[in-house]
């Protein structure tokens, strides 16, 4: 028998992207599809065809396996035929983007959905910044729904059993005939589970589980910062009737520093200086989150909004070797008590000012003037 080629079949360039061969088969398959073509065995087949083409192109490994090899690819344990299933696959994704994944069944398409995963918990968390720097193991209380320990999460009262859902046989999804298309919804009578249950559990009434408050121990590790998500596996909700749990997402949150404030590994504090240790030089000590005493050198000439830094004395790197740094920003202080000693002093440097000790100020001073003509 000829083998078509699957791009020729959809009338599509062999380099069309995803969007132009959905595009091209969509037209296609409603022309040919066998409800608009009652008793045209022709139109069945070609149907068949094209969604076989179209399983193959639109899965990424299938289409680079059929560019190398052609049908070849498929056969001889090459991984069976292309699209597969009843020639209803393909053409339920067109219709799954447009209503959802249950209109055609959504993930469990035609198969038994008899567990289902616990939803998952958000918890958000403070801790202090000190707590970001060193970690901390971190004891949280939880009302969260487990599994119930009288049925052991299956729902049934003890010494019973589920039994399968006469409407849906146990697949958890019925068909119904709209139209063109062939209509696939969960089950209502077990809503999907395939199961049903006559003598549920006294203690958690089918559920499978109930509210519980548990406590649970999270370590929190050095580096955290604002917003970072930590994921502990299964300590989340259980699953109905047994199904597993989800997962427990804890979000740090960090409080206010009276010191310092934190932008990625970097450390920054707002120093006050006398207006003498910005003009003379000197030093300061500024005790980091390590534990240590940073000394930082000041200049003669200190100015308001300049910076000095410490390497390696800011926070750890989360999950990672190192720290950020230490930086200091300096606010020059303008005195406002003086005693009359010192007012007099500053009098005397006033009178001996010759604008080179401010530059900027003279600087300034003398642009104003130019302005006016003076």
């Amino acid at each position: 028998m000829t083998e078509v080629d699957f791009y020729e079949l959809l009338q599509v360039e062999r380099g069309a992207d995803g969007a132009t061969i959905k595009s091209a088969y969509r037209k296609l398959a409603m022309e040919c599809h066998p409800d608009r073509n009652p008793g045209d065995a022709e139109a069945e087949a070609k149907f068949k065809t094209i969604n076989e083409a179209y399983e193959c192109l639109k899965d990424p490994q299938k289409r680079a396996a059929y560019d190398r090899f052609g049908h070849a690819a498929f056969q001889n344990g090459g991984g069976g035929t292309p699209g597969g299933g009843d020639g209803f696959g393909a053409f339920s994704d067109i219709f799954e983007n447009i209503f959802g994944e249950d209109f055609m069944g959504g993930r469990g398409r035609g198969g038994r959905q008899d567990v289902r995963r616990g939803a998952d918990l958000r918890y958000d968390y403070e801790i202090t910044l000190e707590d970001a720097y060193h970690g901390k193991d971190a004891e949280l209380t939880l009302d969260v729904a487990a599994a119930c320990d009288a049925c052991e999460g299956s729902g049934a009262k003890p010494g019973t059993g589920a039994q399968t859902c006469a409407t849906c046989q146990g697949h958890g999804k019925v068909r119904a005939q709209q139209g063109l298309f062939l209509v696939e919804r969960t089950c209502p009578s077990c809503h999907g589970m395939g199961q049903v249950i006559a003598d549920p559990c006294d203690q958690c009434r089918g559920e499978g589980r109930v509210d519980q408050t548990k406590t649970i121990d999270v370590k929190i590790p050095p580096g955290v910062d604002e917003g970072t998500r930590i994921r502990v596996s299964g300590e989340g909700e259980a699953g109905a009737r047994g199904g597993p749990a989800g997962d427990l997402y804890i979000f740090v949150h960090l409080s206010r520093h009276q010191l310092f404030q934190r932008e990625g590994t970097a450390l920054f504090a707002r120093c006050p200086i006398s207006f003498t240790t910005a003009a003379l030089g000197g030093s300061i000590e500024v005790p980091g989150l390590d534990g240590e005493v940073h000394e930082f050198v000041v200049p003669p000439g200190m100015q308001t909004g300049k910076q000095l830094r410490k390497r390696g004395a800011g926070m750890p790197v989360l999950q990672g070797r190192g720290h950020g740094d230490l930086v200091v920003q300096f606010d020059v202080e303008t005195p406002t008590k003086l005693s009359a000693r010192q007012k007099e002093i500053l009098q005397e440097f006033r009178e001996t000012e010759t604008g080179e000790e401010c530059p900027e100020s003279a600087g300034f001073f003398d642009k104003l003037k130019s302005m006016f003509g003076e």
